[in-house]
């Protein structure tokens, strides 16, 4: 009977980690988790009419900023992705043009991808790219509602993807 009530236990036992360890291993192998989210102080940039946007003042469970160029194709293949991932309820994406401020390129590119969800954004100065220490682009930082970083992507994702949608939502929480 001990041993029937052991495999029961390591049973339930296995099944709960395992449970618990799905909902925090990323489904890329390019997303970085921080097991202690880090946290920034002013995180500020710039909207597509030259309007400061503060962090602090938006709302949303999950922030994605995502950094890119339009020379990117890599930002290029990802971006619709993106675009639809804005349509979750709970996720606010602010895609962040690291070039100098040129709206009209910008613009194009958004155009040419038939990107509709999003608004374009692009950093002060490159001060958040110094801030996150990004070596490459895209780059997409996740926030969590008190706007600490919980991971990173580097690189391309596919963030249509089902696994990706569970695992950012489950972050979330």
């Amino acid at each position: 009977m001990k041993k029937i009530i052991t495999i029961i236990y390591l049973f339930f036992f296995i099944l709960i980690t395992s449970y618990g360890n799905s909902k925090t291993n990323p489904p890329f192998k390019n997303i970085l988790v921080n097991e202690n989210p880090i946290n920034y102080e002013d995180i500020f940039f710039e909207d597509f009419n030259g309007k400061i946007v503060n962090l602090k003042n938006e709302q949303s469970r999950i922030f994605i900023l995502n950094f890119w160029a339009t020379w990117c194709l890599p930002c290029k293949e990802e971006m619709p992705y993106l675009d639809e991932l804005q349509k979750i309820n709970g996720i606010k994406i602010f895609p962040i043009n690291v070039e100098e401020n040129n709206k009209a390129k910008a613009e194009i590119f958004f155009k040419n991808l038939d990107i509709k969800n999003l608004s374009i954004y692009f950093d002060l100065d490159n001060k958040l790219v110094n801030l996150f220490y990004l070596r490459g682009l895209p780059t997409s930082i996740i926030l969590n509602k008190d706007r600490k970083e919980v991971a990173r992507i580097l690189g391309a994702v596919d963030f249509s993807d089902q696994k990706f949608i569970d695992w950012i939502n489950s972050v979330s929480n």
